[in-house]
């Protein structure tokens, strides 16, 4: 998978197209990421003890990976990935300035 907990995506598709956000949890059996702030959803939760109280709860859904392009760190634009490098020294390379991420 060419996206790694950490990076800075961007949405491309879907009701949060045009948002960005920082990966927070990778799912790769999936093919899904958890991207912070983006994905929201209310879920109501109900009490379960007196230190947990119900209420509705703000959650973060997964998204998969192909609505999502990297945000390069260098050209700080969104950017396809690439691969540099044989198997032990394997390096994801930005396609449009040609650095590493």
């Amino acid at each position: 998978m060419k996206l790694r907990k950490g990076d800075q995506v961007k949405v491309l598709l879907g009701k949060d197209k045009g948002k960005t956000g920082k990966i927070e949890r990778v799912l790769p059996k999936k093919n899904l990421v958890v991207v912070g702030g983006v994905n929201t959803y209310k879920k109501h939760v109900k009490k379960q003890s007196e230190q947990q109280p119900g209420g509705i709860v703000e959650l973060n859904r997964p998204l998969p990976v192909s609505s999502l392009a990297l945000i390069c760190p260098k050209c700080k634009q969104p950017v396809r990935v690439g691969w540099q490098g044989e198997k032990k020294d394997k390096r994801r390379i930005c396609k449009k300035c040609k650095n590493l991420i």
